[in-house]
């Protein structure tokens, strides 16, 4: 009997298309689900009959109570380097290898790309003028300058120096600040290390580029959002869980900041009936910062390369090891 593979939250349809997969098919039936399931009970029932699950980055999340419903399951390939939305070691006591894949491919500047986006289009009202131009208006707000603005990035990773270099050639002012800065790494990156609150309470805009963890959880809440000039603007595109959204929520129904960019959520996809939604101060896109099509081919051509080693016995970049190993 061959192996079954599902490839999930495939949404467009475009995992065949961009990867290889023909030497997988040769040896295997896979099948392709383009819409979200809904963990545990839906997927549970979906994927009772597949042997390997490949994600793509965190969409679903494979926590123990979907393995443990899942009898044929033996392997689960994570399209990208973070695998904190699957319960590794309950895969591991029920023999269940786990691997990710490389980070590396002509998309890697995707993100930081989207973060200007969404930075460019807050401060030039560039959505909410195109909706007003559609039902026949013309200019209804002015704009923001970013030359000679301070930009306040929350952590100083790959994404956060990228971000921090192309400020800089607006001729921003680029301040910066996480948990574990130094004001040596923060000059290695052309900014100039602050407190948390001289970055939240001066900049005129604030992008976060931290992981997520327990430590980090909720970062940006009630105090942070309260320190932020009225006229400043939030841009979110690490994860939404760092923000704590109710707070946020509050704080944009009061106009207390001018406006936030948002590429990630609390849950995902954003519910129908999300306040965000309705907010005339915010500028929505659906988790699109690595989704372009050479990070997508990337990242599945390296989940066919993984599946394949696999298949020959030779698995690599495996997680976790099961107990019994």
């Amino acid at each position: 009997m061959p192996m079954n593979i599902a490839v999930l939250d495939d949404y467009l349809g475009v995992s065949q298309r961009l990867a290889d997969w023909s030497r997988i098919h040769a040896r295997a039936d896979v099948t392709v689900f383009d819409r979200p399931l809904r963990v545990p009970d839906e997927a549970a029932d979906a994927l009772a009959e597949f042997d390997i699950l490949c994600t793509l980055r965190e969409r679903m999340p494979i926590p123990r109570a979907l393995i443990e419903c899942l009898p044929r399951l033996k392997y689960i390939v994570v399209t990208g380097k973070r695998y904190d939305t699957i319960d590794v070691a309950a895969a591991a006591e029920r023999g269940i290898l786990v691997s990710n894949t490389p980070v590396t491919g002509s998309g890697s500047g995707a993100v930081v790309e989207l973060t200007w986006g969404l930075i460019l289009a807050l401060a030039r009202h560039i959505a909410s003028e195109d909706r007003l131009m559609r039902s026949g208006g013309w200019q209804h707000q002015a704009g923001m300058t970013l030359k000679g603005k301070r930009l306040g990035v929350v952590g100083l990773g790959g994404l956060g120096q990228g971000v921090a270099r192309i400020g800089a050639a607006f001729g921003m002012e680029v301040v910066a600040w996480s948990p574990n800065m130094t004001a040596e790494r923060a000059a290695a990156a052309g900014a100039r290390h602050v407190t948390k609150e001289e970055l939240f309470a001066t900049s005129d805009v604030i992008t976060l580029h931290l992981a997520l963890a327990e430590s980090t959880v909720g970062i940006v809440s009630g105090p942070e959002l309260a320190w932020m000039k009225p006229t400043a603007y939030l841009v979110n595109t690490a994860r939404g869980a760092l923000v704590d959204e109710v707070a946020l929520i509050e704080t944009l129904r009061a106009g207390r900041i001018a406006g936030a960019g948002l590429d990630v959520y609390a849950a995902e996809p954003l519910p129908q009936d999300h306040p965000f939604r309705r907010l005339a101060n915010v500028v929505l896109t659906p988790h699109l910062g690595y989704f372009t099509q050479e990070m997508l081919a990337t990242y599945y051509s390296d989940a066919v390369a993984t599946i394949e080693a696999y298949l020959d016995g030779t698995p690599i970049r495996v997680v976790n090891l099961p107990q019994d190993a």
